[in-house]
């Protein structure tokens, strides 16, 4: 049967060796001189070889503790060096970065982020790819994700890091009005025609607040279903729905009358614009950073998150 060996009693093994007593590789390692002893102790059990001959006056190697150290003293210098680049990668701003960004306002909203954020730090290779694929991107190689969502995103493998939120509003036409009244009851929606997304929110039920915290979902029919917040502004404009838009994209169709708000005794979720990853504990520095900026960025702009995507 094959012996398996523990790296760290081979660890210590080779340190005793180099400090030349099991007292030196204790204060080294800062461990117990008796820990140092019992994990000489089971390396030799585990291997059934004697590796040190141990004197009151000396240590001296056996034939198979010197292959032993022969062999493993460069491979766990080797370990540490590695060790030593993949924490030194963690905490410099260098290397690849890749990135995914909402097609329709992604290149928009934080294109000029993403350009100033490669100026700053010319050690780092950034790949951007823009779609709707959302988190989805982050199934690949995608480092970071930038996502669109309205309520909340169900996925408990991801962490999420808001960058900005906007209000949203169900709005209708003049004229979507007069033919089917104003409804002030979401539970009204769900015999009305509205617009939904196509792919990018995955057509899900409308979300609104419940006024406790929490959220409530309504599922809702629709014949016209697009992934982009213009679109769906103009298909509100022209009464072939009710919408859920955000606020501030339909300001002057609210104030000219264009579209009328409708009063339901529920908010709609707010849309959110996240930043999605698949770890925390391992988190680079470039992510962080680059985060850090984009919420710097967004929060100096106000409120440039118009058009984005509808529910």
């Amino acid at each position: 049967m094959r012996a398996k060996l523990d790296l760290n009693t081979v660890r210590v093994f080779v340190t005793v060796v180099d400090q030349g007593s099991f007292a030196g590789a204790a204060r080294k390692l800062e461990l117990p001189a008796s820990n140092i002893s019992r994990h000489v102790a089971q390396l030799e059990a585990s291997l059934g070889a004697r590796l040190l001959e141990r004197s009151t006056r000396q240590l001296r190697m056996t034939e198979a503790g010197r292959l032993l150290h022969q062999r493993a003293s460069p491979m766990l210098d080797t370990l540490e060096l590695t060790a030593a680049e993949l924490s030194r990668q963690q905490s410099e701003l260098r290397g690849p970065l890749k990135l995914c960004l909402p097609s329709e306002v992604g290149p928009r909203l934080l294109g000029t982020v993403v350009a100033e954020f490669a100026s700053l730090h010319p050690h780092i290779d950034i790949s951007c790819d823009t779609s709707l694929s959302g988190v989805d991107a982050l199934r690949g190689d995608i480092d970071l994700a930038i996502v669109i969502h309205r309520g909340q995103l169900d996925d408990s493998s991801l962490i999420l890091r808001p960058l900005a939120r906007l209000p949203s509003v169900v709005v209708a036409a003049p004229q979507l009005v007069a033919q089917y009244g104003l409804p002030t009851s979401t539970r009204q929606l769900k015999d009305l025609p509205c617009i939904t997304t196509l792919s990018a929110l995955k057509g899900q039920p409308w979300q609104f607040e419940d006024g406790h915290g929490g959220l409530c979902k309504l599922a809702v029919k629709s014949r016209y279903r697009v992934n982009s917040g213009e679109m769906a502004g103009a298909a509100a404009l022209q009464g072939l729905g009710f919408a859920i838009l955000a606020e501030t994209a339909c300001q002057a169709a609210l104030a000219d009358g264009r579209l009328l708000r409708v009063p339901l005794e529920l908010r709609p979720a707010p849309l959110d614009l996240l930043a999605a990853y698949t770890s925390r504990h391992y988190v680079s520095a470039k992510i962080r950073a680059l985060l850090d900026l984009m919420q710097q960025r967004l929060a100096a702009t106000g409120s440039l998150l118009q058009g984005l995507q509808p529910e």
